[in-house]
C-alpha cells in the first residue's frame, strides 16, 4: 500500500511457461521488473492452459502488478 502523497498503479500481465505455473509467474515478474520500477506486489488473477492433443504444453497466469509511481 502506498505511503501519503504517493500513488500507485496495476497493470496486467500475461506470461506462459512450458515447465509450470510457478515458473509462468517468475517468467511474468522478471519481465515486468525489467521496465516497472517500484513493484510493490504481484497478484496472481488467472491460472490456465493449453492443451494439445490431450496434453498440457503450456501453462498460462495472468499476473496484477502493483508499483508506486514516480514524483
Amino acid at each position: 500500500m502506498p505511503i501519503e502523497g504517493q500513488v500507485a498503479r496495476s497493470t496486467i500481465i500475461v506470461a506462459a511457461s512450458p515447465k509450470s505455473f510457478d515458473d509462468a509467474v517468475q517468467t511474468g515478474f522478471r519481465r515486468a521488473s525489467k521496465t516497472l520500477r517500484g513493484i510493490t506486489g504481484v497478484k496472481v488473477d488467472d491460472f490456465r492452459c493449453k492443451v494439445e492433443d490431450g496434453k498440457i504444453v503450456e501453462y498460462r497466469v495472468s499476473l496484477e502488478v502493483l508499483f508506486i509511481l514516480e514524483n
